[in-house]
């Protein structure tokens, strides 16, 4: 009987000690703060301080390229995404004077010929070469250390005028967004018009 109370006693000890509070051991490692978009991957640590950082970066782009070029890059396939969107839907109501109508926007290229199409390139290239003063090679691009991604001194309706550093950055995140939003609703609309071979509405 003695051995059994003794059995129980020091069972009922044990198992009291499993929720007994343990004393934490610092650790020396320390863990990487996780990404607030992509929480099961670590955050990059060069988009910090960007204006629309939301720790995005799952393929370590920050890591390999300068973040002013790929700022650029962003900035700019944003608007030409924006007006792409724009023209897209248009297109499908509108028709330029002399131009056959076509309702599905993915045959339009073949109906305004490739001379169109290269306009459209070669003039984006000169816009390329003057707002980058003949530097448009990554390594060369930002040589100036003044110069600010995607600002091109373009506002012709003063909308930067006497804004804050506040106002503006709230100025570029709209923008940014309302580029990525373009980048996946033009991508979404070419690629309804090829699977369904129907116009968009």
């Amino acid at each position: 009987m003695v051995k059994l109370a003794a059995l129980s006693i020091a069972s009922l000890v044990g198992s009291a000690a499993a929720f007994a509070p343990v004393a934490k051991v610092p650790s020396t490692v320390s863990l990487n703060a996780m990404s607030e978009a992509v929480p099961f991957l670590e955050e990059p640590k060069n988009t910090k301080g960007w204006v629309g950082d939301v720790g995005f970066d799952p393929f370590g782009f920050s890591d390999n390229f300068d973040m002013k070029w790929l700022r650029e890059a962003e900035i700019k396939h944003g608007r030409s995404a924006m007006l792409a969107t724009v023209g897209f839907v248009s297109q499908q109501y509108l028709t330029l004077p002399g131009l056959e109508h076509v309702a599905d926007s993915n045959l339009a290229p073949s109906v305004v010929g490739a001379s169109a199409m290269l306009q459209i390139v070669f003039w984006g290239g000169v816009i390329e070469w003057w707002t980058n003063k003949g530097n448009i090679t990554m390594e060369t691009m930002f040589e100036d250390a003044d110069r600010v991604p995607g600002d091109l001194g373009f506002d012709p309706m003063g909308l930067a005028v006497g804004k804050t550093e506040a106002e503006m950055d709230r100025m570029k995140l709209r923008e940014l967004k309302n580029g990525r939003l373009a980048m996946l609703a033009i991508g979404g609309m070419i690629h309804h018009n090829w699977v369904t071979g129907e116009p968009l509405f």
